[in-house]
């Protein structure tokens, strides 16, 4: 709901602010929400195309009861030493047959290529083409990995949960509330949070050739915890799970218990945008032990001011009107030191 009645001539009207209550209802709303609202749906919808052989690549030929063709460098060769190397034009060589246009070729198409220029010296070949060396396409990685390594695109579909695996993210460093993942230009947030609680979407979401995946470092995302609480202070960001209403309270000491008579507890998102959206203002009575567990529930997020307000104050709004002006100028400074490093 809008909020009403606010103070003539402060510096906030109704129109910036929109006051929701934390209740079970909008917990069990949120969190039905946002897995769905984290993952874009052009990332679900994607289907990985079969394998093309790219430059870079290198295949091996087998040509049924010809091994002088399937393993010219002899049959007690590893593997690779018997491959063909597709040249940086595109082109691979293969005997009797010359040069061969193969870049862009399917795994079926090269060996279809194969077998009808070579049926010219062998009689019914039968033809089987293999990678072994998995070189022209890969998925970049940047930012909060242990293995910051290319990974190759291969026959076999890589997928976001597969590439998270490999590279292990840095648990201790990571913000794994903003994993950036570009394609064709366009920039992907996703919470990774969200991705891993008990979900396995992670695995359907595949990843394409030229994908970069980008994972920020976490130092300088924080959240405020203000007003009636025993050491206010400034929480900052530094692991791998995201943290709720009632831990944050608890990093600052809890409610303080002479001057605040825990109904007024706000959490207040988005003052730093005004302009383009209300600033949205959760509440929560902290009055019962039953308040604390929706609390726990409740994620706050990087930018959040929370604010405890005294026992016997006047209406949430006039706090509002006055807290607001300083809650965008935290989260303007947060956001301008964040951007700054990185």
């Amino acid at each position: 709901m809008r909020s009403e009645g606010l103070v003539r001539g402060t510096p906030t009207d109704s129109s910036q602010i929109q006051l929701v209550t934390i209740t079970p209802q909008l917990l069990t709303t949120s969190n039905a929400t946002t897995l769905a609202a984290t993952v874009p749906q052009a990332l679900l919808s994607y289907k990985p195309e079969p394998y093309r052989v790219g430059p870079g690549d290198t295949l091996y030929i087998t040509v049924w009861d010809h091994p002088e063709l399937t393993s010219p460098a002899g049959s007690q060769q590893q593997t690779a030493a018997n491959g063909r190397l597709v040249r940086s034009d595109g082109t691979m060589f293969y005997p009797y047959v010359g040069a061969v246009k193969v870049a862009g070729m399917t795994i079926e198409q090269v060996r279809d290529a194969i077998s009808t220029k070579i049926a010219k010296y062998v009689e019914r070949p039968q033809v089987d083409v293999g990678v072994v060396g998995y070189n022209s396409q890969h998925v970049l990685l940047q930012g909060a990995f242990k293995k910051t390594d290319p990974q190759p695109i291969t026959t076999v579909p890589l997928t976001l949960g597969q590439a998270l695996g490999t590279a292990s993210v840095n648990a201790d460093e990571a913000n794994m509330s903003d994993l950036i993942l570009t394609r064709d230009g366009q920039d992907y947030h996703l919470d990774l949070t969200a991705l891993s609680n008990g979900h396995s979407i992670a695995q359907s979401i595949y990843l394409k050739p030229g994908d970069r995946l980008m994972l920020p470092y976490n130092d300088t995302q924080e959240i405020y915890v203000l007003g009636e609480v025993l050491r206010p202070r400034a929480v900052t960001f530094r692991s791998a799970s995201d943290i709720s209403l009632t831990q944050a309270l608890g990093r600052a000491g809890g409610l303080n218990p002479v001057t605040s008579d825990g109904k007024e507890v706000y959490v207040i998102r988005g003052a730093n945008n005004l302009e383009n959206t209300p600033a949205k203002v959760f509440q929560l009575d902290a009055r019962s032990p039953s308040a604390f567990a929706l609390g726990d529930q409740f994620r706050v997020k990087p930018g959040d001011v929370v604010f405890v307000g005294a026992a016997g104050v006047t209406r949430w709004n006039r706090v509002l009107s006055q807290l607001l002006p300083s809650a965008s100028i935290l989260s303007s400074a947060a956001n301008a030191n964040y951007s700054a490093t990185h």
